[in-house]
């Protein structure tokens, strides 16, 4: 089973894809097979993998930073924002439909088997698996039905680095 380390953030854009895709890098080049994961991304662009698939372009550059091939099992769940308050779900790569934000919340924690499944064969390949949280773990409101934050810290076993810009708040 691999080793994991997760970059998670004061706040969206501190920086935390940026700090595992050169983690990814740095574990390549000392010789360690290396893949990225986020459990969950939101983004208005997605990258299609050879098979078709959708998957966050920037679980892709942190594939490219690897030397591996991007694959859907680093992104089970993609939210593309369709307005302020709704986004199409994707689950392994493929549509699973349109949800407002009540009902995705109310609902994602059953997609939690996909993402264990999909973070389980990923361990089974590789030495050392970096995860990325999303926003904030101390985003109050969003820690109960947590899928990608802490509760991926727990189901990894990982040690957590914080990343944050003080230039634009959040750093507390």
């Amino acid at each position: 089973m691999a080793k994991a380390i997760m970059v998670q953030g004061t706040m969206s854009n501190a920086g935390k894809s940026l700090l595992v895709a050169g983690l990814c890098r740095l574990f390549k080049q000392d010789g360690y097979k290396v893949a990225p994961f986020k459990s969950q991304n939101m983004a208005l662009n997605s990258f299609i993998t050879k098979e078709g698939l959708e998957m966050g372009r920037a679980q892709v550059v942190q594939a490219e930073a690897a030397g591996i091939e991007p694959s859907v099992l680093m992104n089970p769940i993609l939210l593309k924002p369709t307005n302020d308050m709704a986004s199409q779900v994707i689950v392994n790569g493929e549509v699973y439909g349109n949800m407002n934000a009540k009902e995705y919340y109310r609902n994602k924690r059953a997609m939690v088997p996909e993402i264990k499944k999909a973070y389980d064969t990923l361990a089974s390949q590789y030495d050392i698996i970096v995860l990325e949280g999303a926003g904030s773990p101390a985003e109050i409101n969003l820690q109960e039905n947590d899928i990608v934050n802490m509760y991926m810290a727990k189901l990894a076993k990982a040690p957590v680095l914080l990343a944050g810009d003080i230039d634009r708040g959040g750093v507390f």
